[in-house]
C-alpha cells in the first residue's frame, strides 16, 4: 500500500482524545460544579484520516481489519477505520445467522475456505485472545451436515463429494438403508443418496465471532465509527484499453460518514476502501460510480448483490431427534438442526424465484412455515408432526443474483474499491478465510493462501459464472 507511512509521527487519535479528557479534567478541578464545554467534544467522530476504510461492521467487514493489521509488515503501520450504522447489529446478517458451517460444496474454492474457517474457529482464542479479557468460547457443535438426494441429483452429489475429498473434507457417502441404521428417525422415501460431514462441520454462535474479532480488531488499533457512508469523493482518469475501448478509471480519496442522529458529516481521506456492506453493498457500490455507465459495458456493470429475506423458526418437539443429530437438508430444499439441549430445533426453508418475500421489513411469515416447510418436515422426520413453533425470526441473506456466489478482491474501474460480500448465505462461515484473501490482495497484489480469482467483479461483465451448486 503506497500510503501507509503517512500516520508515522501523528499524534493517534486515541492519544488526542485521551489528552482532550486529561485537559477537562484539570479546568474541572479548578472549576468546581460547571460543566466545562471548552472543548468540544470529538470522540464520536471518525479520524480525518485513514489508510484502509471498511463500510460494514459485520464479520466479513471485522475480519478483513483482522487480517490487515495482523498481517501488516510494521506494528501500527496502517490506520484502518471500520464504519457500521448500527452498532446494535438488529439487521446485520451475522447475529440473525444460523450459524452453521460445512465443506459441502461443489466448488474448491467453497471447500478450501470453509476448511480453513473450521481451524480457525477451532482455534479461536489463539487467533483472537485478547490480553485479560476471559477465552471465547464459540459453543461448537460438531455433529456435521447431512445433504440428502433424490433420484435426479444423486450424480451430481456424487461428483461433488469426489470433490470434497480431493480438497481435505471429511465427507461419506450413505444408502437410504445406510441412513436409516445411522438415524433411525428418519423417513428415506425419496432419498436416492445422502452426504454425511464426518469432520469440521456443525454450527456455532455467531454473535460470539462477531464480538469475539470486534474486541480483537479494537485492541489491535482499528477504529470504530457508528455512521452511513454517503458519498465517496474520487478522481477519474482517461484510459484506452488493448481493444482502443476508452474507459474511465477512479480513485477514491476521500469517504463522507454521516453521523448518527446528526446532519453533521466527516471527510475521512483514505487510500482503500473496502466493501463488506451486506446486503446493501450495491448501494455502496452506486456511490462509487460503480454501474453507472452504458448497459453491456464494464463501467455499466452493477454489483449484482441485492437483500433477500429469510425466515428463521424455533420449535420443541419432545419426540424428535437426539443429542447426535446433523444439520438435516431436505431434498424439498427445507433444513433443521438441533437449539440446544431441551428437545429444540431450528429451520426453515430457502423459498423458489416466485415465492420471494419483500425484504423491506422482517416480519415473519408463519404462513410459510405451516405450507412450505413443516409438511417436508413432517414427511422427512415424522416425529415432527405434534411440532409446536415458540419464536421466529428473519434475516438478510446478502444474496448475488448472477450466480449466489461471493465477490472478492477490487474492482477493475475503480481501482481502490476492494469487494468482501455477495456470499449469499455462507458469508458467515467463510468470513475468516475472504478477509485473509482481501488482505492479502491489498498488501501483496495477489492471493496468497487460496486463490479466488474466480470471485472476482470481472465475471459480471464477462458473463462467466462460477455456480456454486449446493447452496442452501
Amino acid at each position: 500500500v503506497a500510503h501507509t507511512g503517512r500516520t508515522v509521527g501523528r499524534l493517534g487519535e486515541g492519544d488526542w482524545d485521551g489528552k482532550v479528557s486529561e485537559i477537562k479534567k484539570k479546568i474541572k478541578s479548578i472549576l468546581p460544579g460547571t460543566s466545562c464545554d471548552l472543548l468540544p467534544d470529538t470522540s464520536h467522530l471518525p479520524p480525518e484520516h485513514s489508510d484502509v476504510v471498511i463500510v460494514g461492521g459485520g464479520v466479513l467487514g471485522l475480519s478483513v481489519a483482522y487480517w490487515l493489521k495482523k498481517l501488516e509488515s510494521r506494528r501500527g503501520g496502517i490506520r484502518v477505520l471500520v464504519v457500521e450504522r448500527d452498532h446494535t447489529y438488529s439487521q446485520a446478517s451475522t447475529g440473525l445467522s444460523v450459524g452453521g458451517i460445512c465443506q459441502q460444496f461443489s466448488l474448491p474454492e467453497n471447500i478450501q475456505l470453509s476448511l480453513f474457517s473450521a481451524s480457525f474457529l477451532r482455534n479461536i482464542n489463539e487467533y483472537l485472545a485478547v490480553t485479560n479479557a476471559p477465552p471465547l468460547d464459540l459453543q461448537f457443535n460438531p455433529s456435521g451436515y447431512l445433504l440428502l438426494a433424490s433420484e435426479k441429483d444423486a450424480a451430481a452429489m456424487e461428483s461433488n463429494v469426489k470433490v470434497q475429498k480431493q480438497e481435505g473434507a471429511k465427507v461419506c457417502l450413505m444408502s437410504p438403508d445406510q441412513l436409516r441404521n445411522k438415524f433411525p428417525w428418519i423417513n428415506t422415501e425419496g432419498v436416492a443418496l445422502a452426504s454425511y460431514g464426518m469432520e469440521n462441520e456443525g454450527w456455532f454462535d455467531p454473535w460470539c465471532l462477531l464480538q469475539g474479532l470486534r474486541q480483537k480488531v479494537e485492541s489491535m488499533g482499528v477504529f470504530f465509527c457508528q455512521g452511513e457512508v454517503t458519498r465517496f469523493v474520487s478522481s477519474s482518469q482517461r484510459m484506452l484499453t488493448t481493444d482502443d475501448e476508452m474507459v474511465i478509471l477512479k480513485r477514491i480519496h476521500e469517504v463522507h460518514v454521516k453521523m448518527d442522529h446528526s446532519l453533521e458529516y466527516q471527510p475521512v481521506e483514505c487510500a482503500i476502501v473496502i466493501n463488506a456492506a451486506g446486503a446493501w453493498s450495491a448501494q455502496i457500490a452506486a456511490l462509487a460510480g460503480i454501474g453507472k455507465g452504458p448497459p453491456g459495458t464494464l463501467q455499466g456493470t452493477k454489483l449484482p448483490v441485492e437483500p433477500r429475506k429469510r425466515d428463521v423458526y424455533v420449535w420443541h418437539c419432545p419426540q424428535g431427534p437426539g443429542l447426535e443429530t446433523p444439520l438435516v437438508a431436505d431434498t424439498s430444499g427445507a433444513y433443521f438442526r438441533r437449539e440446544g439441549l431441551g428437545s429444540n430445533y431450528l429451520g426453515g426453508r430457502s423459498p423458489t424465484e416466485e415465492e420471494e418475500p419483500d425484504p423491506t421489513n422482517l416480519e415473519v411469515d408463519h404462513d410459510f412455515f405451516q405450507e412450505k416447510v413443516w409438511p417436508h418436515l413432517a414427511l422427512r422426520v415424522p416425529a415432527f408432526e405434534t411440532l409446536k413453533v415458540q419464536t421466529a425470526w428473519a434475516g438478510y441473506y446478502d444474496y448475488n443474483t448472477f450466480d449466489q456466489n461471493g465477490v472478492v478482491g477490487p474492482h477493475p474501474l475503480v481501482v481502490n474499491m476492494y469487494f468482501a460480500t455477495g456470499f449469499s448465505g455462507h458469508g458467515l462461515q467463510q468470513a475468516p478465510g475472504v478477509g485473509r484473501a482481501v488482505a492479502e490482495m491489498i498488501l501483496q497484489g495477489s492471493f496468497q493462501t487460496i486463490d479466488l480469482s474466480s470471485f472476482l467483479f470481472n465475471r459480471f461483465y464477462l458473463g462467466e459464472k462460477t455456480q456454486e451448486n449446493t447452496t442452501m
